[in-house]
């Protein structure tokens, strides 16, 4: 007789299976301009002041503030040109009083000069006068030295997912070819079912389906920063899954099981698992919908997940635990899910103590965002193809009534 869920809330649920997860990934050093996505090792702290000279932020002409106070339209103050500052090169001249000098965005001021006047706010006299039409105050259109970082100061904490910003910024103060990030973990992806085929198959015999699952899980493991290998099809037999969880698992960071997790004659899963090491399963079923049959285990500090077979169930159940749990293993923030409020367009019915995440479309109506419901079975993928999102129906709540508003948890 097939025992019954002992279902917990997806919240207590990561919360029991989380920090049982001893399992890091070490470090390694890659080239900074690969290190988009990747999770930094160590902090990062800049090793010189930038800018490393005050430079100029407009074209204009480099000055004394002091020559320009007062200055006016109706009454401009003069200044006696010096020369030109060249870009790249550190100035040849010095700026006297009465004097300036022509200076380009990002050049270098002399240590004479305290200013920028800007181009627009002067008009040339003579080829070696100018008149200065608006004053300007000591510091106006320069950037200082180390206005930008100082020395010493952090600029990436440990645990941090590079952005592209980052990339530039790291590179500005010369870390080109040796990046401390987090090693990528390497998760081991298995099918079990003897209806699965693989997905390039042409022509599906009666009771064959495609496996796409595995694809769509390495899709959401290298969003999340993972190196994924798919080790395909399993049949559904309880010694060829241990065999072949066995022979990866040591090269493994996490495993991940797609179908056999519901509880029934086949549910070979969750007995598997266990028989590979301490402490085995933590939680056999999500209170929640789609994904009721999750199950998450932990074997030698190591992530197991047991995922259903429906793709929407299986989608839906990694991108709430199977990505945090990547992020736990390089000790970074999981990816931050963005979501945003929108009134529901029908009647979205639910049960107590059940966490619902239904695919909805957004719109947009009268100057409000609405959430168009895809209504449909856990096993239709193309509830999820159009979809905006997935609306989160709490567990504290029967559903939602049309109108009313709930949290949209945006792909």
């Amino acid at each position: 007789m097939p025992e019954f869920f002992n279902v917990l809330p997806p919240d207590e649920a990561r919360a029991r299976w989380l920090p049982r997860i001893s399992h890091r990934v070490p470090d390694e050093r890659i080239h900074t301009v690969d290190g988009l996505g990747r999770v930094t090792a160590n902090p990062v702290t800049s090793p010189e002041a930038l800018p490393a000279f005050r430079r100029s932020t407009v074209d204009g002409y480099a000055a004394r503030a002091a020559d320009t106070f007062g200055a006016s339209s109706s009454l401009p103050a003069y200044l006696t040109l010096a020369g030109e500052i060249l870009m790249g090169q550190a100035p040849a001249l010095d700026i006297n009083p009465a004097e300036a000098a022509l200076i380009h965005t990002g050049g270098m001021l002399p240590e004479s000069a305290d200013a920028v006047v800007m181009i627009e706010n002067t008009q040339s006299v003579s080829e070696h006068e100018i008149e200065v039409l608006r004053p300007v105050a000591p510091g106006e259109n320069v950037i200082q030295v180390g206005e930008d970082i100082m020395p010493g100061a952090e600029i990436l904490p440990a645990g941090h997912r590079i952005q592209p910003q980052d990339i530039g910024a790291l590179l500005a103060l010369g870390f080109s070819d040796d990046l401390a990030v987090r090693q990528q973990p390497r998760v081991s992806l298995f099918s079990t079912g003897d209806e699965l085929v693989t997905p390039d198959t042409q022509h599906l015999r009666p009771g064959q389906i495609r496996n796409i699952n595995s694809s769509t899980i390495r899709v959401l493991c290298f969003q999340a920063g993972a190196d994924v290998y798919d080790h395909g099809i399993v049949p559904d037999d309880a010694e060829a899954l241990y065999a072949a969880l066995v022979e990866t698992f040591a090269a493994s960071d996490m495993l991940v099981v797609t179908a056999g997790s519901s509880v029934s004659a086949r549910d070979i899963t969750a007995d598997t698992i266990n028989r590979l090491g301490a402490p085995g399963v933590l939680v056999h079923g999500i209170a929640g919908r789609p994904g009721k049959p999750t199950i998450l285990a932990v074997v030698d500090g190591k992530p197991v997940m047991g995922l259903p077979g429906n793709p929407v169930s299986a989608f839906v159940m990694f991108s709430l635990f199977g990505i945090p749990a990547i992020a736990h293993m390089m000790q970074a923030a999981a990816p931050r899910r963005v979501s945003v409020q929108a009134r529901v367009t029908v009647n979205v019915p639910s049960v107590a103590g059940r966490e619902d995440y239904i695919p909805v479309r957004l719109t947009e109506r009268d100057g409000e965002r609405w959430a168009e419901p895809m209504f449909g079975k856990s096993n239709l993928i193309f509830r999820l193809v159009g979809a905006s999102g997935l609306l989160k129906v709490p567990l504290d709540q029967t559903g939602l009534r049309e109108g009313a508003w709930g949290e949209v948890i945006l792909f």
